[in-house]
């Protein structure tokens, strides 16, 4: 009776509901491949973009006056963060470290269970900046866990901030984006 029952022009469906010639996949379970390289790509790659800006301001830039990149709108500045994000909590910076360590393993943890390319690239770039502030904390002065990080792209009325910061900015507004569409880490999309 259910075959009797067909849509018309719909392909024949097993009784767990796939196409013929496909396999169902467990409820629950995404179709495809796991992202983890494209994670760890994207996030390597934000790492050493941060890392090596941050070398060759530090060598090039440090100790002299800013560069002026675009007028008055854009210059390059040194300067040592060791607070948050626009130079606040600068007395809480081992706490700064240990959130950004927390975020780390996090996200380390969310890639087994990752199956969305643009969640692969937006929790990428969040690791990226991630590791790129943490590196400043833990290696620069004044001491392990205490470093300052280095700052250097300062537009008008702006804070000064690195690529690590835009990074963690870009992935975090990309994670609103596709929580917004519905579209979760899994690969799955929903309605709420």
């Amino acid at each position: 009776m259910a075959e009797a029952e067909r849509i018309i022009g719909t392909p024949d469906s097993d009784a767990d509901g796939a196409a013929d010639g496909e396999t169902a996949a467990p409820a629950g379970q995404p179709k495809g491949k796991r992202k983890i390289v494209a994670l760890f790509v994207v996030a390597l790659l934000a790492y050493l973009l941060d890392l090596g800006s941050k070398l060759l301001v530090v060598a090039e830039l440090e100790g002299r006056e800013p560069i002026r990149v675009v007028g008055d709108l854009l210059t390059f500045h040194v300067i040592r963060n060791p607070g948050a994000a626009f130079g606040m909590g600068e007395a809480f910076t081992i706490i700064f470290t240990f959130i950004a360590a927390t975020v780390i393993v996090v996200i380390a943890r969310l890639a087994r269970k990752l199956y969305s390319t643009w969640w692969a690239i937006a929790l990428g770039m969040l690791l990226g900046g991630a590791l790129g502030n943490l590196t400043d904390r833990i290696f620069r002065s004044p001491g392990v866990f205490e470093g300052a990080v280095v700052d250097f792209i300062a537009p008008a009325h702006f804070a000064v901030f690195n690529l690590a910061d835009s990074a963690i900015v870009c992935g975090g507004f990309l994670i609103v984006i596709l929580s917004f569409r519905g579209l979760d880490p899994d690969g799955t999309v929903h309605k709420d």
